[in-house]
């Protein structure tokens, strides 16, 4: 049996880095803050957002303008201080105009109201619009290119977060690590499962010894043996032994751009960066991957090839990290262990084609819980289930909550 261990931006975050959306665009806002200093005219524009002071403020430079007001030169911290500057700006709407693509301004007000935001997410929904409602292939072209200058932004934010001392949880470790629980596997795949213990039975002192090692095990093979002499006598009710439910093989599958998930790393278990890696920019994919939503198919049906630009599983193909995962999953019985993902659908067709395989047996996610004693366990399963078209399926491999760990 395998496991794989599906990565999401919850695991940089509980190794203490920033790198929520929300922290990227109040980055982005104090990049252009700290630009507009120098910028000698009355518009500071990119792909995103247009600042212009208007002719009634007594001003027309926007240097000018910053020199001659204290709270924004030279400040003690400049954490932060885009935010409140771009605020007092559309404070004032009298005397400066605020513009943001609707692309931007969407995911703005999803981190105004909801202190959260998918921008993959906000992306697709603007580009159904565009393509499905309003026939556009100009706005999609345009849209197009604000997500790529959002992703430029994003990979000079996160290129800052790489660089920082990150140490090993051992908690983490341990839980990557450990044995595939006898309850954590589902009823569907119990003939399987009595399949693969048969095969076990089989194997010699030599193989176990040489699997351990893997995950510096010194445990005895006595275990393995006295299971063994154990089944011969008919004794069925007995716990399994270690080794026979530690994963013979483990892919961490990554979906962050950063390299936390490194860090766990041994020489026989590898890391699968599916969308790519900040040490090499071009390996960056970010944009969208649902091909079971409904609206997929008009997508299809579009003649631009601009609406599919972005599409994650076309993506794919532009590397071997995907097949490498087909690879895993056709190769054995696997657990899915989810850390730090929140499984929603801007992943859906990968997350769909792990979840329902023949093969998977087994689907835990760790959850967090915060400080007033809440936790996420419930909106884990159910961004899970949208992942499922057959639910029966569903609840059979999610394991309850009993069974799961805090991550």
């Amino acid at each position: 049996m395998n496991r794989i261990v599906l990565i999401g931006n919850g695991f940089d975050l509980a190794h203490e880095l920033r790198t929520s959306y929300e922290d990227f665009i109040n980055w982005y806002w104090d990049q252009r803050l700290h630009n507009i200093r120098f910028e000698h005219k009355d518009v500071s524009r990119d792909l995103l957002c247009s600042m212009k002071i208007l002719s009634v403020s007594g001003y027309d430079d926007w240097s000018l303008y910053l020199f001659h007001h204290s709270f924004f030169n030279n400040p003690s911290n400049n954490e932060g201080l885009g935010k409140k500057f771009i605020k007092e700006l559309k404070n004032q709407p009298d005397y400066f105009e605020v513009t943001n693509s609707p692309f931007f301004e969407n995911i703005c007000k999803s981190i105004e109201t909801k202190k959260w935001v998918d921008i993959e997410n906000e992306y697709y929904r603007l580009l159904t619009k565009y393509v499905i409602d309003e026939k556009s292939g100009d706005r999609v072209y345009d849209l197009n290119n604000q997500l790529a200058e959002i992703r430029r932004n994003l990979i000079e934010y996160l290129d800052t977060i790489n660089s920082q001392h990150v140490e090993i949880k051992k908690n983490i470790w341990q839980q990557i690590y450990s044995p595939i629980e006898k309850h954590d596997l589902s009823i569907g795949s119990k003939h399987a499962f009595e399949e693969y213990i048969g095969w076990c039975m089989k194997k010699e002192q030599s193989y176990w010894i040489d699997k351990m090692k893997k995950f510096d095990d010194e445990i005895s093979y006595a275990d393995v043996d006295n299971y063994k002499k154990a089944r011969e006598k008919g004794y069925l009710g007995i716990n399994y032994p270690r080794p026979f439910m530690m994963p013979d093989d483990i892919m961490l599958l990554s979906f962050n751009y950063t390299k936390t998930a490194s860090l766990y790393e041994t020489k026989d278990f590898k890391v699968n960066y599916i969308h790519g890696q900040l040490e090499d920019n071009d390996s960056i994919i970010f944009g969208y991957g649902d091909e079971l939503d409904d609206n997929y198919k008009k997508l299809q049906e579009f003649e631009d090839n601009d609406c599919l630009y972005n599409i994650k599983s076309i993506k794919y193909l532009e590397s071997d990290n995907y097949r490498k995962v087909l690879d895993f999953i056709e190769s054995d019985l696997f657990q899915v262990c989810i850390m730090g993902h929140s499984c929603g659908n801007s992943d859906r067709t990968l997350l769909n084609t792990l979840f329902e395989h023949k093969n998977c047996i087994s689907i835990k996610p760790y959850y967090h819980q915060w400080n007033n004693g809440t936790d996420n366990y419930l909106e884990l399963v159910q961004n899970i289930s949208r992942n499922f078209k057959d639910m029966k399926l569903m609840r059979d491999r999610v394991v309850n909550k009993t069974f799961c760990d805090k991550f």
